[in-house]
């Protein structure tokens, strides 16, 4: 949901509960070397294995990963029994997490029924059609949809962005799935690298920001790497492209009454979400709802406007499309939340991170990170890393909101961007369909490090 499934610079604050690690009576339970806290691991390791071979067994995402969160949880509820802990600390714990999963889902839920209704309206088939029209071949395509990625990224976030994005290029694609494979695992490492460079274009970035580890415009030093870091893997991608154009289309695509609409409905319902956080300091959830209501009252409007003629508008139904949301992944976020929610709270997160800068230092502690975070999921690692104040100067704080940005563009799960792009093109975008690149997303995770040292050092 790494991010806003979910990363609005603002999508939801928080994944992991802030007071979880700022309580000053319990950070953690603090047995990581029991064997119940090991089971958890293994619980969740296992979890995360069925959702590696999703596309071979068929099991949804989300019913390992919330099983999973359910036996981590009981067990946690063992260990504090057999501890001092206060009883309490368990149920708040939890609450926290739900109100924090909660934010997300609706922040989710209005992106998807958005993209929802703007399929339903043809705008992608209508996208398709103009991009094919212009003669763009699939290696240019893989390209043009690439930088609008990146670009579209720091202003939408890149669950938002990998959304939009990867439904065009499933509109383009259709019928070459090597084509749409290759293109949204482009797709992935573009916006996740175009989220680096923006005080609200990840979670990360403005947990850093809002936590004074650095000013708003010391992270947009940071494009000149995340250039590099979309860049290099492209390259390589991109020799894996087709260089023939998309078979010729013949029918017309014509857009449905108030498909414009509806697009500027959402880019100000993006707008309405980044403004509550940073001017009126709610939650962006909120926003989102309010711009919820906008489709709604538009939907009404077509309806009572609709001349007998025009048969389609009489089926544009609002909660049609909150149906065709993709439940899987939102209930895979929940799983992965709470997962990752319970292990924190016997104490692995803090464990990880005491070991790595007091052992290791700070840059090697934070590129290691950074790669850790395409598997653990980026949030929960940097809540460690704050709770921990390593002693860092501001190039190391923008290092570690560098490869925790991109590195979870490693596998497909690793992001918000990954996991949202899974649910959306089933069965063609996979995790070993991602991982085949993993070496190529390393080379440019590399290089965009080798350019911080050298560009900012």
């Amino acid at each position: 949901m790494k991010k806003w499934i979910y990363a609005l610079a603002s999508i939801a604050m928080l994944i992991v509960p802030t007071t979880l690690f700022a309580s000053s009576d319990v950070t953690n339970l603090g047995l990581t070397s029991s064997l119940i806290g090991l089971t958890c691991v293994v619980i969740f390791c296992v979890a995360y294995g069925f959702v590696m071979v999703e596309e071979f067994i068929h099991l949804p995402k989300s019913k390992p990963v919330i099983f999973a969160a359910g036996l981590i949880w009981m067990l946690v509820a063992y260990l504090a029994s057999q501890s001092t802990v206060d009883p309490d600390a368990i149920r708040q714990v939890l609450e926290h997490n739900l109100i924090e999963y909660a934010s997300l889902f609706l922040f989710l839920l209005v992106a998807m029924t958005y993209i929802n209704a703007m399929t339903e309206r043809n705008v992608f088939q209508a996208l398709r059609s103009w991009l094919v029209s212009q003669g763009f071949s699939y290696k240019q395509l893989f390209w043009i949809t690439g930088w609008i990625a990146f670009f579209l990224s720091p202003i939408a976030d890149n669950l938002t962005t990998a959304l939009l994005m990867g439904a065009v290029v499933m509109s383009v694609g259709i019928g070459n799935s090597r084509f749409v494979s290759v293109a949204c695992v482009n797709i992935v490492v573009a916006a996740n690298a175009g989220g680096a460079f923006s005080p609200f274009g990840d979670i990360t970035t403005l947990m850093v920001w809002q936590s004074g580890h650095a000013e708003f415009f010391d992270f947009f030093v940071l494009f000149v790497p995340s250039v590099v870091n979309f860049i290099v893997p492209a390259a390589i991608m991109s020799l894996a492209v087709p260089s023939h154009k998309p078979d010729p289309i013949h029918e017309t695509v014509d857009l449905k009454r108030g498909a414009f609409v509806v697009c500027g409905l959402f880019l100000f319902t993006i707008f309405t979400a980044v403004s509550f956080e940073q001017f009126l300091h709610l939650p962006p959830f909120l926003g989102m709802m309010f711009g919820l209501s906008y489709l709604a009252l538009y939907a009404y409007y077509l309806k009572r406007t609709a001349p007998d003629t025009h048969e389609d508008i009489t089926h544009f139904d609002l909660f049609s499309r909150v149906a065709q949301a993709e439940w899987d992944t939102l209930f895979f976020f929940f799983g992965v939340i709470f997962c990752v929610g319970g292990l924190g709270f016997i104490g692995y997160l803090e464990i990880l991170s005491t070991t790595l800068y007091d052992g290791w230092g700070a840059t090697n502690a934070n590129i290691t990170l950074g790669v850790v975070s395409a598997i653990i999921d980026n949030i929960p690692v940097m809540f460690a890393i704050l709770t921990m104040e390593p002693e860092m100067n501001s190039f190391q704080w923008l290092l570690i909101t560098l490869t925790a940005g991109v590195g979870g563009s490693l596998l497909s799960i690793g992001s918000a961007a990954g996991v949202a792009l899974m649910g959306q093109a089933r069965g063609v975008y996979t995790f070993f369909g991602h991982l085949k690149w993993s070496w190529a997303i390393a080379l440019g995770y590399a290089a965009s490090i080798y350019t911080h040292f050298l560009v900012n050092g």
